[in-house]
């Protein structure tokens, strides 16, 4: 059986999923293959997994590719040193997890000098060994000892030999896999994480200077939050566990006839290893695990976050009014026309210190008036509010024809500072750059957000306590996924947005727009053979992601492959419809006809899966759709509420302006986001997070509770949306 094969059973098991299925998963990977590419034109390979199922397979892949590799470095270890046996290749073969090898390994890995390396070099491993055997014949334990007392090799007297030897014996108890786990499973079941004070008068950390929880139970954003207290010296943090039960289980295994002679110094030994040894490192697995957790649940939180995020419904045909707010340096304006083209800007001084309301109002008045602004996009950050507020008495004199809404402007300073953000704007500065970004945000928030670091979107928790490579990498798959699964329009689009099309590295998205620039718009795909270092692989993997509208061939302006040309044209031929239908769109039968003629059939006849004919069927019938135009649209509003408006019971719409373990944070309308605890959560009983509510979703919550003094509102989504 090759690995492959021996992948796929494993991987299939896991999933459930075929072995077929995953073993065309893996081979195309192989070969180069993308996850996007995969989900859309390989269904019948894959048996049509989704996209996140592949995201999956393909990490489990790597893992268990990586878990091999280790076994190897293992088992060339073990044979340097001449201890490989077969019943340690067999353990190491039939090893499921890296700690598992680790445990296997750990006996006869190099280490750094220890009590018991000093005492083996010494001499003292026969004696070690005449002890662990526990024999009851044998007598006269310190008379056997003094036959060690050596000057030259440091042996003072008998005493300090015994005390090596059980050194000895100790660090090998230390090194068992069986031991190990016994001490790890009472850990992970029955322990207990206690968190305490170490700064006196530290009031960040305070629900944790007296803090315990079982390891089985504690949420993983709980953990992040008492690392970084450990980190910033302000928390004692320890994980305890039911220490003499586990000496005991350990001591039934190691101290085999309690009546000999030697049995009190392997017990001696035993306690020792478990509260030297074994209970620190265990603690240290535990709490790496427990990391481990909570970080997958970030970036769990984070990326679902982001894909809400990034495929928010595009605002077209608007020109929009892009509003980054500020106290001291005043709210920049920027006004972008339909096609995010900026027309012109603006700095206002309506909030505090200056308060210069009239002048500000006259002003924006002036750009809604001149440019005929729809929408007025203001940026959630600092002085947001206090903008809103301004924002909602400017547009009361306006009669309600323009409304506003609230734009997440997290990581607009970030791209208005880039070289890409210069490149764009080289004449603006650079707040005004956040202003145009803020405008285009609502315009198209998927084109505007691909321009920015994925980490710096701020829709996460606790980001900065996650290992950022990991966080990147998982949020950059997240960019990819979503920009595919709603194509680019490959003469509009910028070089971010390019880069994350499957199959596009930063380079060739360069050498497309620089294509782009020197010949004018792309006339058909087949032209993207043209293009400095995107060979023929790039160009599969790329092609039907990537659409020209208005292009020579109608197909391109859809998600129908180039290599499905001719079975796309050959079924609108057998359906009745002429190519140039695929242009105008007056295809809307088409699904009816297929139907009638049946879709194995059809399949048949154009060469293609059942699977691809239908995804061909359905791009047809709506060429250059976009799946986010189904979606609710922004809130836009007139008038802006405060909390005092407030009362128990009343049903609101919302934006939720982000997810987190314990619940999300809507934003209602008025100066602070109200938070919707998991607990009334859609569909949950027992606290558990909907995962289907993430950030930028519009929702409909139910106020059951106001605090005005601590401004605090609590929310509930239960029996609403």
């Amino acid at each position: 059986m090759d690995s492959i094969a021996n992948y796929s059973e494993k991987i299939a098991h896991e999933f459930n999923i075929k072995a077929a299925q995953a073993e065309s998963a893996i081979r195309l990977m192989d070969e180069g293959d993308t996850v996007p590419f995969i989900a859309r034109y390989r269904k019948e390979m894959t048996g049509n997994l989704e996209s996140q199922v592949l995201r999956e397979v393909e990490a489990r892949l790597r893992y268990l590719r990586n878990l091999d590799v280790r076994k190897d470095e293992v088992v060339k270890s073990l044979q340097a040193q001449g201890v490989l046996t077969p019943e340690l290749m067999q353990a190491l073969e039939s090893s499921s997890t890296l700690q598992e090898v680790e445990d296997i390994y750990r006996p006869y890995k190099p280490k750094r000098r220890t009590r018991g390396t000093i005492a083996r070099e010494k001499g003292l491993e026969p004696l070690a060994r005449l002890i662990m055997d526990q024999d009851r014949e044998f007598t006269g334990l310190e008379a056997e000892a003094a036959r060690y007392v050596s000057s030259e090799k440091g042996v003072a007297d008998a005493d300090e030999a015994i005390s090596g030897a059980m050194d000895i014996i100790a660090e090998d108890t230390a090194d068992s896999p069986a031991y190990r786990k016994i001490a790890r499973d009472s850990f992970s079941g029955r322990g207990v994480v206690k968190t305490s004070a170490k700064i006196e008068n530290d009031t960040v950390y305070t629900m944790y200077h007296e803090y315990a929880e079982p390891v089985s139970q504690i949420a993983g954003h709980r953990i992040l939050a008492i690392n970084r207290g450990e980190k910033e010296g302000c928390l004692k943090v320890s994980v305890e566990a039911p220490d003499e039960e586990i000496i005991y289980r350990i001591m039934e295994k190691c101290v085999k006839n309690p009546q000999t002679e030697t049995s009190k110094q392997v017990a001696m030994a035993v306690r020792d290893s478990y509260i030297r040894l074994i209970a620190p490192s265990i603690e240290n697995e535990i709490r790496s695990e427990l990391t481990e957790r909570a970080a997958i649940s970030a970036i769990n939180v984070f990326a679902r976050n982001l894909r809400s995020l990034l495929l928010q419904p595009p605002v077209r045909s608007k020109c929009i009014l892009g509003l980054d707010p500020a106290y001291r340096t005043g709210c920049k304006l920027a006004v972008v026309d339909a096609t995010g083209k900026m027309l012109d800007s603006a700095v206002i001084y309506p909030t505090p210190p200056s308060n210069e309301t009239i002048e500000s109002s006259k002003c924006i008045k002036r750009l809604i008036n001149k440019y005929k602004v729809d929408v007025i996009a203001i940026g959630n950050g600092t002085a947001s509010r206090e903008a809103e507020q301004f924002t909602a008495e400017v547009l009361k004199d306006l009669g309600g024809r323009v409304a506003y809404t609230i734009v997440n402007e997290a990581g607009a300073s970030v791209y208005s500072a880039s070289v890409l953000g210069e490149k764009e704007f080289p004449d603006c500065d650079v707040s005004i750059r956040s202003a145009v970004s803020i405008a285009r945000r609502l315009q198209d928030p998927l084109s505007e957000l691909v321009k920015i670091d994925p980490e710096s979107i701020g829709v996460g928790q606790y980001q900065h306590d996650i290992d950022r490579k990991r966080l990147s990498e998982s949020l950059d798959k997240v960019v990819e996924d979503c920009v595919n699964s709603i194509g680019v329009d490959l003469n509009t689009a910028s070089p971010s947005l390019l880069s994350y099309v499957s199959g596009i590295n930063s380079t060739v998205a360069a050498n497309i727009v620089d294509y782009r620039d020197k010949n004018g718009r792309f006339g058909s795909r087949a032209e993207l053979i043209k293009i400095k270092k995107l060979g023929e692989k790039a160009f599969e993997q790329c092609a039907g992601f990537l659409r020209i509208p208005g292009g020579e061939n109608a197909l391109d302006n859809t998600r129908v492959h180039p290599e499905s040309y001719k079975a796309a044209k050959k079924l609108l031929d057998m359906l009745g419809f002429q190519l140039e239908s695929v242009k105008t769109g007056s295809l809307e039968d088409l699904k009816t006809r297929a139907a009638a003629e049946g879709y194995d059939r059809l399949a048949k006849e154009t060469g293609v899966g059942e699977l691809t004919l239908g995804d061909i069927v359905e791009e047809l019938s709506s060429p250059g759709r976009d799946a986010r135009d189904d979606l609710p649209k922004p809130v836009f509003r007139t008038d802006v509420m405060e909390i005092g408006d407030l009362a128990a019971g009343m049903i609101l719409t919302g934006t939720v302006r982000n997810v987190v373990d314990f619940g999300a944070f809507v934003d209602i309308g008025v100066h602070q986001d109200g938070l919707v605890h998991k607990s009334e959560m859609p569909g949950s009983k027992t606290g558990g997070m909907n995962r289907g509510i993430a950030a930028g979703d519009i929702v409909q919550v139910r106020i059951i509770a106001i605090d005005i003094e601590k401004k605090r509102i609590s929310l509930s989504m239960k029996g609403l949306n």
